[in-house]
């Protein structure tokens, strides 16, 4: 195994696991660090998260929490992302001293927790397949910047799931520009050549039920198919794969599967 120059740490197979999964992830926080690097308890999550934030490979900063406290949260550094192979998102430098990076962090650690459900726990006769994340938009013909696109197959098929994360503070007018581009991606072909498959869903997690509505009646005035959507409270191993979706039109709570 590799170490780091003038530290004399030597990164281990677990801390390889946790720089991979934050070039997905991008951010991470001690609880997330557990889950995807394997850390059997705290202390441990703690100790290694602080050595590889003294060797450079981690940047961690403090963000506040909902019940007033705060917690530390941790990022490739420049060096990390070279270690990893990728290059460094460059909004990463303004995490921690704007209002922009709170709220791409908070936006962040929504998609994050999604992720983690979704590839680290099980999934009712079904199994994991794939996450992409996207930095650019998907084509030239379909200007969409999805939260994250992934795969789950069952015996009988493969189920490919865009995911939007909604704080509250995108315009309605944008969500019309989503509407036509998801529409426009799921008639052109464009899908088929980019993904390999043949249809799709849009999973919309939003910050309330009020703003989920306000979505839900804009795509239904368009379509009453393609989109599932749900607030974040259903974001749970026990509850998101279960009848906790809504349609575009309607009360009737469905299944993802």
């Amino acid at each position: 195994m590799t170490g780091t120059r003038h530290t004399g740490l030597v990164l281990q197979d677990r801390d390889r696991r946790l720089l991979e999964e934050l070039v997905i992830l991008r951010v991470i926080d001690r609880e997330q660090a557990k889950l995807v690097a394997g850390f059997g308890s705290t202390t441990r999550a703690n100790t290694r998260l602080l050595a590889l934030t003294r060797a450079g490979i981690l940047r961690r900063f403090f963000t506040g929490t909902i019940v007033g406290g705060r917690k530390g949260v941790y990022l490739l550094s420049a060096k990390g992302a070279a270690v990893a192979g990728v290059s460094l998102d460059p909004r990463f430098s303004r995490l921690d001293s704007t209002v922009v990076g709170e709220r791409f962090l908070e936006h962040r650690m929504r998609v994050n927790v999604v992720y983690l459900t979704v590839k680290f726990h099980p999934i009712p006769q079904a199994r994991f397949g794939r996450w992409i994340s996207f930095r650019v938009p998907l084509s030239k013909s379909v200007a969409l910047i999805p939260d994250g696109y992934f795969e789950v197959t069952t015996a009988a098929e493969t189920f490919s799931l865009f995911l939007e994360v909604d704080l509250g503070t995108e315009p309605q007018k944008r969500w019309q520009r989503k509407l036509e581009a998801y529409l426009q991606l799921a008639i052109s072909g464009d899908f088929q050549q980019l993904f390999g498959q043949t249809k799709f869903r849009v999973l919309v997690l939003a910050n309330s039920s009020r703003r989920l509505n306000r979505i839900r009646a804009t795509i239904a005035r368009r379509t009453d198919k393609i989109f599932r959507f749900g607030t974040f409270d259903i974001v749970h191993p026990q509850t998101f794969w279960g009848p906790v979706w809504l349609g575009p039109q309607g009360e009737t709570r469905v299944s993802l599967l």
